[in-house]
């Protein structure tokens, strides 16, 4: 027999899970700055920062796709191939003649989404899965990365005044008022992705789409298209993230980019975002990006080792899936049901 009060906590642990990832937030941020000291710092905070943008940028990009109801595996070694073509632009270019440092993040980036446009024909167009889609992509755009230098490094990428290859550095290393490029570069991205996905059509659109396929293509909607614009902009981020690596790295290496597809996939889906797509949003995939820069940087403060680093994102993974399942079935309970009298009212 249920009680008055039963709603109003139903109500309460349904806010609680959607505020999930901003509790987690807090609790590692207060907990990390009492274990390590030094964690607050300004200085620890500005490398933090960094390492938070490119997190969020690629989790900014797999949200759109997740939202229309796919995945994404590609987008590491997404990263790590458009790092290795700007690399190879700048240090051996073509027929021996280096490009500067613009042409060749443009045709980087241009190269990435066309490993995008490549995933959206094959899961669009195709009518494959998009985890065997995203996952064949992955091995191919690792292979080509490690065959543009035979698994070598491209070092020097600062570039020569003589050769016209300076300015690269600027990508990775500069400073707006005081913060990061990388920072602010995650701070557009995040701004343009939350109006495009709440204020235009096409962002109802990958809503719709993620929510109902078959009815969204029944009101018209070109649903082709939306899965391909969504593994585009995946990709175009993905290359920017690589991008950013080898520019703050000053080289670039075809491994770059190995296991940040889990980061995105785990930043979104502690952000809220279904894996069945229809529900979510960007701002949450950017809380997401915080808990897990928050969490890795914390981990190597403490003295955490690297495996077992692996292990704990691998528990966060699942901990935030089946949270989602719970808000669920939280909201299924809550969703009041129409009686059949009333809605044949309705309808006639």
């Amino acid at each position: 027999m249920s009680t008055p009060n039963q709603p109003r906590f139903a109500s309460l642990v349904l806010l609680l899970l959607k505020l999930r990832a901003v509790l987690v937030l807090f609790a590692l941020l207060v907990a990390f700055s009492i274990l390590t000291p030094s964690f607050l710092t300004t200085n620890n905070l500005s490398i933090l920062a960094k390492h938070v943008a490119i997190s969020a940028i690629l989790a900014v990009g797999m949200t759109f796709v997740v939202l229309a109801g796919g995945i994404d595996l590609s987008v590491g070694s997404i990263a790590g191939l458009s790092g290795m073509v700007a690399g190879g632009l700048l240090t051996v270019g073509i027929a021996g003649h280096v490009t500067g440092a613009v042409p060749a993040a443009i045709i980087a980036l241009i190269v990435s989404c066309l490993v995008g446009l490549l995933n959206g024909v094959l899961v669009s167009r195709l009518g494959v899965a998009p985890f065997i889609a995203t996952l064949g992509t992955m091995y191919i755009a690792r292979g080509t990365a490690l065959l543009l230098s035979q698994g070598k490094t491209f070092p020097n990428l600062a570039g020569t005044a003589e050769r016209g290859s300076t300015g690269f550095s600027v990508i990775g290393q500069s400073f707006f008022l005081g913060v990061p490029l990388p920072v602010w570069l995650m701070i557009v991205i995040t701004a343009l992705a939350a109006a495009v996905a709440t204020r235009t059509p096409f962002g109802r659109h990958v809503y719709a789409v993620g929510g109902n396929e078959r009815a969204a293509r029944l009101a018209g909607i070109r649903v082709e298209r939306v899965k391909l614009l969504t593994y585009c902009f995946s990709a175009v981020c993905a290359g920017l993230v690589g991008l950013v690596i080898a520019s703050q790295l000053e080289s670039a290496h075809p491994a770059t980019g190995e296991s940040f597809e889990l980061n995105a996939i785990a930043a979104v889906v502690l952000g809220g975002t279904s894996l069945m797509g229809g529900r979510g949003s960007i701002g949450g995939s950017l809380i997401g990006a915080f808990v897990i820069g928050v969490l890795a940087d914390g981990l190597v403060m403490l003295g955490v080792s690297e495996f077992w680093q692996i292990v704990i994102k691998g528990v966060v993974i699942v901990l935030a899936v089946t949270v989602d399942q719970l808000q669920t079935k939280v909201q299924s309970r809550m969703t009041p049901v129409t009686p059949r009298a009333e809605r044949s009212t309705v309808a006639a």
